[in-house]
Order: C-alpha cells, then structure tokens, then sequence
C-alpha cells in the first residue's frame, strides 16, 4: 500500500527561468565609429553627476554645461544635437575631414552611450540585434567571431544600469 508520501517527488522541480536568446553570450568592441551617435533625432539622456564629469571634460562649469550642449525634454536632460548631413549628431561627436565621427567626451560618456549596445531594444530579438549590427561595426552576431566575448552575466549587468532600456 502507497502512502501519499511515497507519491512525493524528493527533488522538487521549479519552473525553469525562460532562456535569453543571447544566453550563450554576445560579442561586441566598440571601434569608435560614431555611428551610433547620429541618424534620426533622439534622446540622451544623463544624470547632474554625468552632467558634472561632462562639464569637467569640456572645461566649463556645469551651469554654462547644461545651456550649451543640453536641453529638457519630458522633465529630464538629454544632450543636444546638430544636424549633418540630414541626420542628427550628438552635440559631442566630431567628424574628421572625411565625415568619420568620433565622441570627443567618450571617457565620460553618459551611461546611456556607455550601455551601448546591450539596451532592452536591441536585445528583445536575434534580429533586433542583428539590425543595429548594421550600422555597429563593433557588434558580431552569434555565429560571427570577432569583437570581445561578452558573457550573459555582463549582458545582464549592462541592461541593469540603464533601466529606461534605451
């Protein structure tokens, strides 16, 4: 005769966590480029303490800071942007002679850029990814080698510092 405690299973079984798509880890080295700080019009947004780090790098004050390379849009700061060529610049990459961008504060970059590209955007699908890897040298896809090897771990880690997902 069976007892209900026979019928219990010793090991209980918790439902497994969903898998990432990217859970074998990613690849990517930022190069530089520029690329993804222009194209259509957007946000950046940053804290007064990046606000702070940025004044430092351009040699102002964080007042003169905010009315020269920001402005207030939905109740937060963003930088500002210029246009180039139909497309929109951050305030703080330059072009070379050639067009070639570069972030002339990339030390102090805010976390928004610093997150690039593990942002919930472009981590909500393989072909997410694989969009914003056209214009990001720096980005592989999964069967691609290059770049550095990032672990989901870190992956995780990045998402978590830019709550907004942007």
């Amino acid at each position: 005769m069976s007892t209900e405690a026979d019928n219990l299973d010793p090991s209980p079984t918790a439902e497994a966590e969903p898998q990432e798509w990217y859970a074998p880890g990613l690849s990517f080295a930022c190069t530089q480029c520029g690329n993804c700080c222009t194209g259509a019009p957007g946000y950046v947004w940053f804290d007064d303490d990046e606000a702070q780090a940025m004044a430092d790098a351009v040699g102002v004050d964080k007042r003169e800071f905010y009315q020269r390379y920001a402005k207030r849009k939905f109740g937060k700061w963003t930088l500002d942007e210029v246009k180039y060529q139909g497309q929109y610049d951050c305030v703080f990459l330059e072009r070379d002679a050639q067009g070639k961008g570069r972030c002339s504060i990339y030390e102090t970059r805010p976390t928004q850029c610093r997150t690039w590209p593990f942002w919930a955007s472009n981590l909500a699908s393989p072909r997410q990814w694989a969009e914003a890897a056209q214009d990001c040298p720096g980005m592989k896809l999964p069967d691609e080698t290059g770049g550095k090897f990032v672990p989901i771990e870190d992956i995780r880690i990045e998402l978590a510092k830019n709550p907004d997902g942007l």
